[in-house]
């Protein structure tokens, strides 16, 4: 028997902590295997091969007792402890899980209360109106089990990686390749380099010397878990942490043609394979063929390639089919992070950040930030440990303290304010007046119609102290998909009333996305770019809202906070006050 990958052991965790806690046990030992099954996902080593060295509680989260349940795990195949839980409940139980607003408890209680151990059970239920006689539950949830079970998302998807996972992944390997003897050139290409929300596998292209033997090496890193050759100059892999990924190497020359084909997507290339057979030419991995001479060119460098179809250099970022291969483009100099002036969105221990706001304002300054907000969560956010009017007004001069007593930086006193149904802020409009900065973010009651969503969202854009809305659309990347919306009436109201619109940094986030954002910035509305971070280590997530900000075509100059404090102070609402 081999030992398990990463993947199957992280989901025998995620197994065993929905058994525990359908089981109801207490949340910290719930909590306990969520974490480990996720920092066992995360691990770029193999944790069986650990576990056998006896060195597997050094992967943080992994305890003396987690420990021995993956000895259990490799020695037998099984964890004693699930074998006892699952026989307390049917096989499909867990399956329930995988709908939305369904998690262990819920699921427990409908199979309490209506006997539903499986999903086709459910789907009966829900079809005959039997889950809104169940309290907690109603129509509006039946209502939601019907439509994902006509969307799909009852049937288990391959799991995509999202971008900042494969691009740690996939530099620690190209890091590999590249100590190889044989190795000239090594690069991350595909979805990776064109800085996609996520990717369901790596390409990784390479120059050599030598392709055959740099291709063969591919199994020898320590990142695999298995290889094999696709070809003398190709090879594929899996690696511990389930993620596939696919290699080709060419001779240098070759490299250009190789990382362009590799990079752009399929709408790209087609397009230029498109435009190249109009000028009598054919365009692969290997070379541009010219039909008048029978040659092949082929090019070092993607410049060349390019610039051998007629065309400028076309950033990653922008390889989408969206424009940038029609007569008349101008590559725009795109946004980088070292434009950023300031971060408009970030939490503190005031409500469900890991450090004081003191500490936030000191990593954004030596972040070289001009201006940070300080915006903890409200009363209704939800989740725990919200911020009550009284504690907002102690905040105040907290902050007001912090601003005058720090160099360098200007610290703005703010709130998220959770837009409740109706589109008010949960805060009385005197409170909002006091502070500096307010962002407006949906934080509950996701299920409202598309015409509910709406008009809740432009209320509180219409909001006279609202500055500028957090996380539009409320979709977690391959998690929780976004709320029905109509973004356009929301992109109009917000170039009525200037209230900004954020493109949030959160890896899982990144929304505004990409698409959203290019139309939000055709209809001028003012853009700027947040971290949401919740604690200094996460300071640095605007690398995540610049990276959808050069997919969306972005300079600086489209972003109100590249602008000097002296400049974005008059801008927002609390700005025009002010200055009034």
């Amino acid at each position: 028997m081999s030992d398990p990958s990463n993947a199957t052991i992280a989901e025998a965790f995620e197994e065993l902590g929905d058994l525990y806690e359908l089981d109801g046990a207490v949340a910290y030992r719930v909590i306990a295997y969520r974490n480990a099954a996720k920092a066992v996902r995360d691990a770029s080593t193999s944790i069986s091969a650990l576990t056998r060295e006896g060195r597997v509680t050094s992967v943080p989260g992994i305890g003396k007792t987690l420990e021995e349940k993956l000895k259990a795990l490799l020695e037998t195949g099984t964890i004693p402890a699930a074998e006892k839980l699952r026989a307390k409940f049917p096989p499909g139980l867990i399956d329930l899980t995988r709908l939305p607003g369904l998690g262990p408890k819920r699921a427990r209680k409908l199979f309490d209360e209506l006997g539903i151990d499986s999903l086709d059970a459910l789907k009966a239920a829900a079809e005959g109106q039997k889950l809104r006689g169940v309290k907690g539950f109603g129509p509006k949830f039946e209502e939601s089990v019907l439509a994902a079970f006509a969307s799909g998302v009852a049937e288990k998807a391959a799991p995509r990686l999202l971008l900042h996972r494969a691009i740690e992944l996939g530099d620690a390997i190209v890091d590999e390749l590249r100590s190889h003897p044989a190795a000239v050139h090594v690069e991350v290409a595909g979805g990776v380099r064109r800085l996609a929300d996520s990717v369901k596998d790596l390409d990784i292209v390479a120059a050599s010397d030598d392709p055959p033997a740099l291709a063969a090496a591919l199994a020898d890193l320590d990142l695999v878990e298995s290889a094999a050759s696709s070809g003398e100059n190709a090879a594929r892999a899996r690696t511990h942490n389930g993620v596939s990924l696919d290699l080709r190497v060419v001779k240098p020359d070759q490299f250009g043609n190789l990382l362009q084909h590799f990079t752009g997507s399929k709408a790209h290339n087609v397009k230029i394979r498109e435009r190249a057979v109009r000028k009598g030419l054919h365009v692969s991995e290997y070379g541009i063929l010219d039909d008048a001479t029978g040659e092949t060119l082929t090019c070092a460098t993607e410049e060349e390639v390019y610039k051998k179809l007629g065309l400028p250099w076309i950033p990653p970022e922008l390889r989408e089919d969206r424009g940038e291969l029609e007569p008349g483009f101008v590559v725009p100099s795109l946004i980088e992070q070292k434009d950023l002036k300031g971060d408009l969105h970030c939490h503190t221990v005031a409500s469900d950040g890991r450090n004081t706001a003191l500490e936030m304002a000191r990593g954004a300054l030596e972040r070289g930030l001009e201006y940070v907000a300080i915006t903890d969560h409200s009363a209704t956010h939800g989740f725990g440990n919200d911020v009550s009017p009284d504690a907002l007004k102690r905040q105040i001069e907290l902050v007001r303290g912090i601003n005058d007593q720090l160099d360098g930086i200007e610290v703005l006193v703010g709130t998220e304010t959770n837009i409740l149904p109706d589109g008010s802020p949960d805060y009385d409009d005197e409170l909002l007046e006091q502070l500096d900065w307010v962002v407006g973010s949906v934080h509950t009651s996701f299920g409202m119609s598309s015409a509910e969503m709406t008009k809740r969202i432009v209320t509180a854009i219409e909001h006279p102290w609202i500055d500028c809305i957090g996380h539009l659309t409320g979709r977690k990347i391959e998690k929780r998909k976004p709320y029905d919306l109509d973004v356009h009436a929301v992109f109009e109201a917000a170039a009525r009333t200037g209230t900004m619109l954020e493109i949030n940094s959160a890896p899982d986030r990144r929304d505004l996305n990409d698409i959203h954002a290019r139309a939000a910035r055709t209809l001028d509305v003012t853009i700027i770019i947040n971290t949401d971070a919740h604690g200094v280590n996460t300071q640095h997530n605007s690398i995540w809202g610049i990276a959808t900000a050069r997919r969306a075509a972005f300079t600086a100059s489209d972003v109100a906070n590249t602008l000097p404090w002296k400049t974005f102070k008059k801008l927002g609402k609390h700005g025009t006050a002010q200055r009034a």
